[in-house]
């Protein structure tokens, strides 16, 4: 599964819970992206999740 590049989110796992208290297996997964990012070397593809697009950590080639 991708993980994002600058702070390393990713899926989470836990227990889905009906009504009745069943339980059963969940997974959340982080809302992350393909994006080409500028380096010190040019430009590189990397994993990066939307809400560290948002604050501009990255800086898109």
């Amino acid at each position: 599964m991708a993980k994002c590049a600058i702070c390393e989110k990713a899926a989470h796992f836990g227990n889905a819970v009906s009504h009745s208290h069943r339980r059963s297996n969940k997974i959340w997964r982080a809302n992350v992206k393909s994006v080409r990012v500028k380096t010190t070397g040019g430009s590189q593809k990397m994993y990066v999740c939307t809400s560290c697009l948002r604050s501009g950590l990255v800086e898109r080639a």
